[in-house]
Formats: C-alpha cells, structure tokens, sequence
C-alpha cells in the first residue's frame, strides 16, 4: 500500500522558516514527480512546488525565491525549506506523488502551517 506521511508542519512567526518531510513508502519513489501542494481556508489547493525524477523543479509564482524543493531518493523522501514565510502561506500543506509512467497519483494527509503576522 503506497503511503505518503507528512511532517514539520506548525506554528511560525512572519519571517520564519520551516522544513517540511513526506517520506514515501510502498513505492519505488525514483520514478515519481513529488509535489507540495497548500489549501488555505476556505480556498482551492494549489500547487507550491514540484520536483520530477530527473531533479527538474517548478514554483508558484508566489514562492519562488523563498521555497525550495529537494529530494532524497535514498531515503524516499521529499523536502520543502520554507523560508521567509508570510501569513498568507497558512494552510494545510499536502505531499503528492505522479507516477511518471502509470500517471497514478496518490495524496498525504497533510500538515498544518500556520504564520503569524
């Protein structure tokens, strides 16, 4: 069973940094583009950020500059440096894996950040 478990999350002041983790398990995570999606409340999820197999990365827009993805195939695990954080990157954050030949997607239950102001 392919699981997808998410930490690091919490509470932070404007201007502070986190580090999220999603280890992944049940899969052969070396041929997977890993992404970081957020939810705010009362808002659509939106994509943060993405990493595909060869260590290729994408940002919103909104990130750029200040969030950095990486991966450790070794330890089937992908990392999200938030630094610079405002109030408005408060939401529940979400690992996401695509199988980059199947296409199959799979989905962590999340971690909360919330960023004072």
């Amino acid at each position: 069973q392919v699981q997808l478990v998410e930490s690091g999350g919490g509470l932070v002041q404007a201007g502070g940094s986190l580090r999220l983790s999603c280890a992944a398990s049940g899969t052969t995570f070396s041929i997977h583009t890993m992404g970081w999606y957020r939810q705010a409340p009362g808002k659509q999820r939106e994509l943060v950020a993405i990493i595909t197999s060869g260590s290729a990365t994408n940002y919103a827009d909104s990130v750029k500059g200040r969030f950095t993805i990486s991966r450790d195939n070794s330890k089937n695990t992908v990392y999200l440096q938030m630094n610079s954080l405002k109030p408005e990157d408060t939401g529940v954050y979400f690992c996401n894996k695509i199988n980059e030949v199947t296409g199959r997607i799979a989905w962590g239950q999340g971690t909360q950040v919330t960023v004072s102001s």
